[in-house]
């Protein structure tokens, strides 16, 4: 009696989508005495017939099995390499058999993958296209721990999960599939079952390199390849550009709304930025661009900050490798790129990550720890390996594969502390009943450690708010490990201090100066980001008081105040020629505006600073360290006066920096000075260069031996209202 080639059960958890093993039964198995059973699956199909690699072999009609799309026959002997050839109605092809391939994860990366320790972790899981087993295809793999059955969709296969389910490899609840013949440009998406069988929304891939243009949603398959990058005498020197005696001034930018093009007011392509914006920020002196996110995000309006694609540089701008080519435009031109990366939550939209496989996958399970209320997004789970792993290995994807040399992590301080922005009752302390979340400092600080041990001259930077200590010390010393932290209270104090009236800064004088008292607690960036441009905030210019000219005159002292201040340099874009409106995200900046002397007095100010901060050690060397700064006057409270000393290493001709935070001129203005000789003037915020009433000292001053300000040497200056000046020593 002949042996059934089919079980009517397997038959039918194929027809419904339920088998969870379909490797185990479909393709060339083994039956009794050296026989062997073909299964193949293919709904829609009215024939099939197995086709041999080898022309001397005959081919091999399959019989169908129901009227489901399986058929099956016996085979004698093993046909090796095959085909098939499907008819239906009056269409007739040919493909190959995806179960007839073995696996592609090996057992090293099966035991990194269940260990939760691959670092190259997108080298593995993603969408691959490869040549395995002498087939080009493209090779899925997806961890989905818990589901029951994992399958990949797309056009290639009618969005039918039925057709193309994954095998599952053991303990590392990864399953994965070689799809042959099909290439880049494909789209794709996951359908999970969950662990009852339960159909859950299609999923993009956590590991997907691309994206559809928004509304739609799928995954689309890109090639990483073997990309020869053309960048490595930047590569070489970045090391040096990345420390913390090295000048470092970061233009951010929103790529969207930068500058648009076309009738329609199209954003910038990639290639079109790497024309436009990289000349433009090298141009202005500025050192690095930091992108908003653009991890990709399905809502505009999030600006990148509510990310699906964590390991998908957004469509909106371009494909990968146009992402790539404006990597490398900015290297060409001596620009650092740095990242604004979200690790802090991501969003609920249903084909993301949340509930991947029908369990708390990637998020916290308790709404307590795993939602945040602010922004109605999910907390990743920072405790379990596998989702560190997953954020570990991104950050290190976008350092390695995309040839990035920064990450600014975004929210940090939503990350440190469980009751970060919760009421009693609302959150769950950690194991020792504190407020602090163990797991997210644990994950920093392995995120920081092995970031710049895998990839030197990057640099980390933390947005975090509070004063958690040590955010960027060594993690050897305790500390968080990050390179540089934002300096969240200077910003809001001194943008408190700029926004009133001068007839009330001097009771206020101490928000200028408060900062110094920990100016060196940290390796401290000094932002004005887009975060001050946005929601009814006004730009930089509409905070300062005064009308006109007045106004204009409050915000260039300002920029002069900062970059003399202690701390690297951030400034949003727009900021550079004084915006007048706020920041809106679907809209290109006002550029017309550079026709008014005045904005196009703002940008040559804001050139002319960088320009000086960069060519002067004494203005950045020693932005770190306390030997780096003196206060020359910092209780001019009645005059809102404020004056201090910057010093380099060595030798280095020290600075000087006042400030004049009032619309009275000072014309006799006498102030000690570090060493005698001639003080030349290097910036004066008053000139008409940059739309000033040109008050100021003739390019520069002698000392004279006259005690002041409890120094034996002291200049006689010039000091014009509202302005700032700096002031360097002639060797």
């Amino acid at each position: 009696m002949a042996m059934p080639l089919t079980d009517p059960a397997q038959d039918a958890a194929l027809a419904n989508g339920d088998h969870g093993d379909p490797f185990a039964y479909l393709g060339l198995h083994p039956l009794a005495e050296r026989r062997r059973v073909l299964r193949v699956f293919r709904p829609g199909a009215a024939t099939a017939m197995l086709l041999p690699e080898q022309k001397r072999r005959k081919p091999v009609a399959l019989a169908p099995q129901g009227d489901e799309g399986l058929f099956a026959a016996e085979l004698k002997s093993d046909p090796g390499a095959y085909r098939l050839r499907f008819t239906a109605q009056d269409s007739e092809w040919e493909e190959e058999d995806p179960f007839r391939f073995g696996p592609v994860i090996g057992e090293m990366d099966e035991h990194f993958l269940s260990e939760g320790s691959h670092l190259n972790l997108w080298q593995v899981l993603g969408a691959h296209p490869m040549v395995h087993e002498g087939v080009s295809g493209v090779h899925f793999a997806v961890w989905a721990p818990s589901a029951k059955r994992v399958s990949v969709i797309g056009d290639f296969n009618h969005w039918d999960g039925r057709r193309h389910p994954l095998r599952k490899r053991g303990a590392t609840g990864v399953w994965e599939i070689f799809l042959p013949d099909l290439h880049e440009g494909a789209s794709y998406k996951y359908e999970v079952k969950d662990s009852s069988g339960a159909l859950l929304p299609q999923k993009a891939d956590p590991l997907g390199f691309g994206s559809e243009h928004p509304p739609a949603t799928a995954s689309v398959v890109r090639n990483l390849g073997k990309r020869r990058w053309d960048d490595s005498d930047w590569m070489n020197r970045r090391e040096a550009a990345s420390r913390r005696d090295q000048p470092i001034s970061i233009y951010e930018v929103h790529l969207g709304s930068w500058k648009r093009a076309g009738d329609g007011g199209r954003p910038l392509s990639y290639h079109e930025l790497a024309a436009d914006l990289v000349p433009y920020v090298r141009n202005m002196g500025f050192t690095h661009i930091e992108m908003l996110p653009i991890t990709e995000y399905p809502f505009d309006g999030s600006w990148g900050y509510q990310p699906i694609g964590l390991y998908a540089p957004t469509i909106r701008h371009g494909t990968l490798n146009e992402f790539r080519d404006f990597v490398e435009a900015c290297h060409s031109a001596d620009l650092g790129l740095i990242l604004d990366w979200v690790p802090g939550h991501f969003p609920t939209d249903t084909h993301g990550l949340g509930r991947f496989d029908g369990t708390a996958l990637y998020e916290y399970a308790d709404p307590r720890e795993g939602f945040h209320q602010d922004w109605n997004t999910l907390i990743y789970n920072y405790g379990r390996r596998e989702v560190q792993n997953y954020l570990v290995a991104n950050a290190l994807y976008w350092l390695k594969e995309h040839h990035l040399d920064g990450l600014r992590v975004d929210a940090v301080a939503s990350m440190l502390y469980r009751d970060y922005s919760r009421q009693e009752g609302e959150w769950i302390p950690n194991a020792e009943g504190g407020r602090e979340n163990l797991e997210a400092i644990a994950f920093l600080k392995r995120m920081n450690e092995v970031v710049y041990g895998e990839c030197p001259g990057v640099m980390t930077l933390a947005e975090e708010s509070t004063s958690f200590p040590g955010v960027s010390q060594p993690t050897s010393a305790g500390g968080l490990g990050f390179g540089y932290k934002w300096n969240m209270g200077w910003m809001n104090d001194t943008l408190d201090y700029m926004k009133r009236d001068p007839i009330h800064r001097r009771h206020h004088h101490q928000q200028m100066t408060f900062g110094l008292h920990y100016a060196f607690s940290e390796n401290f960036v000094l932002p004005l980001s887009h975060d001050e441009v946005v929601h009814g905030k006004g730009s930089l210019l509409t905070k300062m008081p005064g009308d006109g000219d007045v106004r204009f005159a409050n915000l260039r002292a300002y920029y002069g105040f900062m970059w003399g201040h202690p701390g690297k340099k951030l400034l949003f874009m727009g900021q550079d020629f004084a915006q007048t409106n706020e920041w809106n995200h679907d809209q290109s900046l006002d550029w017309h505006l550079l026709s008014d002397p005045l904005h196009a007095g703002m940008q040559a100010l804001i050139r002319d600073l960088n320009a000086l901060y960069r060519a002067t050690p004494a203005l950045h060397a020693l932005d770190c360290e306390s030997a780096g700064f003196e206060w020359i006057e910092a209780d001019a409270a009645e005059e809102s006066i404020f004056a201090w000393t910057r010093h380099g290493p060595g030798d280095t001709a020290p600075v000087v920096v006042v400030c004049n935070f009032t619309p009275v001129e000072r014309s006799s203005w006498r102030l000690g000075v570090p060493a005698a000789g001639r003080w030349v003037e290097r910036i004066n915020s008053d000139a008409t260069t940059y739309g000033g009433r040109g008050r100021g000292n003739l390019g520069g001053v002698e000392s004279k031996a006259v005690v002041c300000n409890g120094r034996a040497d002291s200049i006689e200056i010039i000091l014009p209202a509202l302005s700032t000046l700096i002031f360097e020593l002639k060797r």
